[in-house]
């Protein structure tokens, strides 16, 4: 299993192997002569090849020993790797790190007053705020009605004890029965947390995150270990929700213009669809406790 620890160069080199390790030489164009080889995928001087640069240069890069690779390099490579957007964003944080820095103080995020006050004016549909290391910053009514009802309203804004989404999913016993396409949930998941763990390798608090979820859950040190690298900014989800049942949700998720790395996540319904009674349903069966919840301060 991978070390839990966002180490930029090793990172770097975890996934170019894990990326070559995915392409056959018939796939991009290789002739193979039917040895043994003993590293599935491309070999090093495979891919060197493909993308137009020494072996002993790419060695270096995939070993961590030379920093600042060249825009025209990286093309290259994601090229040869055929590598997806996000895939490619993710191998230039790595391989492009900005100068090293001091690992920040442990950080407690707040939304806006501004963007709480959005989350409440949309009534009707669930909303939550995420920081940027998936912790649940806020929500609306429905929204904590929809994914976490079983947890007190006020948690997310408690930093000490707020819940994380990521930590939920894995951890959670009530959330592991909420998705009805767990592996799938469960893969876009790990592979935001792969975008996010490039994007703030000195974060503390993601490192000590990863740690946690790889030492308490085999199904998250499975998936870790894959590389996968992927936002999830929109699509659908399947729940079967304890009060009301089977719901097909879309959701998109928005980031926040500040820089922040914060982005809130809605979900509707087709209009007219069972999912969209459903939901209504889900407002009407908690209207008597929402009632008497303190209103949220900024």
């Amino acid at each position: 299993m991978d070390s839990p620890a966002t180490d930029t160069p090793a990172e770097l080199g975890n996934f170019l192997r894990s990326r070559r390790a995915r392409l056959q030489p018939e796939e991009v164009g290789l002739v193979s002569y039917g040895a043994r080889r003993r590293v599935p995928g491309l070999r090093r001087e495979e891919l060197a090849q493909l993308a137009g640069v020494s072996v002993a240069y790419y060695t270096r890069l995939e070993q961590g020993q030379s920093h600042n690779a060249s825009e025209g390099v990286l093309d290259a490579l994601a090229r040869a790797l055929r590598l997806t957007a996000d895939e490619r964003a993710h191998l230039c944080a790595l391989a492009r790190p900005t100068r090293a820095r001091r690992r920040p103080a442990v950080r407690h995020d707040r939304v806006r007053p501004g963007v709480r006050r959005l989350l409440t004016a949309m009534a009707d549909v669930p909303a939550v705020a995420l920081g940027p290391r998936f912790e649940i910053l806020a929500w609306n009514r429905l929204g904590h009605a929809l994914i976490a009802g079983h947890l007190d309203s006020d948690s997310p804004g408690r930093p000490l004890d707020r819940p994380n989404a990521q930590r939920l999913l894995f951890l959670d016993p009530h959330t592991r029965e909420l998705y009805r396409d767990r592996d799938e949930e469960v893969r876009r998941a790990v592979s935001a947390l792969r975008v996010a763990a490039g994007q703030y390798p000195d974060d503390p608090q993601l490192t000590e995150l990863i740690g946690e979820l790889s030492m308490k859950s085999t199904e998250f040190s499975g998936l870790w270990s894959r590389h996968a690298v992927g936002n999830c900014t929109f699509g659908t989800k399947r729940f079967h929700h304890p009060l009301v049942g089977d719901l097909q949700l879309d959701f998109e998720m928005m980031q926040t213009p500040d820089g922040s790395g914060q982005g809130v996540l809605m979900y509707t319904a087709a209009e007219g669809s069972p999912s969209e009674a459903a939901l209504r349903l889900l407002a009407a069966e908690r209207a008597p406790e929402l009632r008497v919840l303190e209103p949220e301060r900024p």
